[in-house]
């Protein structure tokens, strides 16, 4: 069987992994080099693998209206929109610290490319993996020109439907099959009604050789512990440093303890699913010796004594023979004498005369 599989730098995901965190810092540090610095060592110690942030070239992605166009209240950076988003965007300065304080950190540096423009700025700065966000599932110039750089991708499908997700990957995947495929659900935040976790398991049977995750717009953490069960290797949530702050992502954002816990939980759930394959393990023996039965004699028994139901009982502790193997106890003589609560065991059975020597022996003695 493929075992799907995907790296990222230095760490492997597959089915057999615990899942690759990603902390999603968006514009959450505010245009501040000292609140992303912060968010880094924070998203590090806090277990993730990643710390995530995105990258536009304002000029070339929106209108000029809506470049211009007026932008006030309480989540704005600058008096128009345009202003806002630069307020917000981080260049080559900043991300070259970054790059260098990530790798001090031993996580990984990563971020969405909304545009051709900033691929090509993260691939000079040579990011191990480069985000497509869920508004460009349907951008296949995008998803073919980020597929060509070479570096792995990872796509978010909020808001898409099944066609255009499989229009996204038929874009993807011939070109550069190192994809991590995620559902997403795009409402902010999302209600657990509104994250279809489900469709994971669909992501996994369409594309068995991809790997799937999560990107999670619920509130805390509890639900990618879910989609872990589920099968996704990658879960990435939003990352704040204090969810009362001024924008529109800080809200529902996982703060350092609930990334902290994100990260222990999906541990466990990895240790809880365990093996496929049904067996008894060594932490069960004891239990299963204490609580299991096993074939003991009901009274004090003789030799020679030809055994019948009557004669047996199912009791505790289940250390000898067992209650399935009644069937190889009635109908044999004792070879000894045994007392009362005796477990049964094999050679204290004489073996069965089977009917055909019977019959012979009767045939000789005529």
């Amino acid at each position: 069987m493929t075992l799907r599989e995907l790296r990222i730098a230095d760490y492997r995901i597959a089915d057999d992994t615990d899942a690759y965190v990603i902390a999603e810092i968006g514009h959450n540090h505010e245009g501040s080099l000292d609140k992303a610095e912060e968010l880094f060592r924070q998203a590090a110690a806090a277990g993730a693998h990643a710390a995530k942030l995105q990258k536009r070239d304002n000029r070339s992605l929106f209108t000029k209206a809506m470049y211009n166009e007026p932008y006030t209240g309480r989540n704005s950076y600058g008096p128009t929109y345009g202003a806002h988003r630069e307020a917000l965007e981080f260049g080559r300065t900043e991300y070259a610290h970054l790059v260098a304080l990530a790798a001090d950190l031993g996580i990984h540096f990563l971020s969405t490319a909304f545009d051709q423009r900033s691929v090509d700025f993260l691939v000079d700065l040579d990011l191990p993996a480069i985000k497509i966000a869920s508004a460009d599932v349907t951008n296949t110039p995008l998803l073919a020109y980020a597929a060509k750089s070479g570096k792995p991708l990872i796509l978010s499908t909020g808001g898409a439907t099944m066609e255009e997700v499989r229009r996204a990957c038929d874009t993807i995947l011939p070109i550069q099959p190192d994809l991590a495929l995620l559902q997403c659900t795009a409402v902010y935040p999302a209600s657990p009604s509104d994250l279809h976790l489900k469709v994971i398991g669909t992501y996994r049977e369409e594309y068995p050789d991809t790997v799937i995750g999560f990107s999670g717009h619920d509130l805390g953490p509890e639900l990618s512990w879910i989609a872990y069960a589920q099968g996704a290797r990658v879960i990435e949530k939003h990352f704040t440093l204090d969810h009362s702050r001024p924008g529109s992502d800080h809200h529902f954002s996982l703060d350092g303890p609930q990334l902290a816990e994100l990260t222990e939980g999906l541990r466990r759930t990895r240790e809880a699913l365990g093996e496929p394959a049904k067996q008894r393990s060594e932490t069960e023996a004891k239990a299963v010796r204490k609580m299991g039965k096993k074939l003991v004699a009901a009274r004090d028994l003789p030799a020679g004594h030809v055994l019948t139901e009557q004669d047996v009982l199912c009791k505790s502790p289940g250390d000898g023979m067992k209650p399935y193997q009644l069937d190889e106890v009635i109908g044999r003589a004792l070879r000894i004498g045994i007392g009362e609560d005796t477990g049964f065991e094999p050679a204290m059975l004489a073996e069965p005369v089977r009917a055909g020597a019977a019959a012979g022996a009767d045939h000789g003695a005529d």
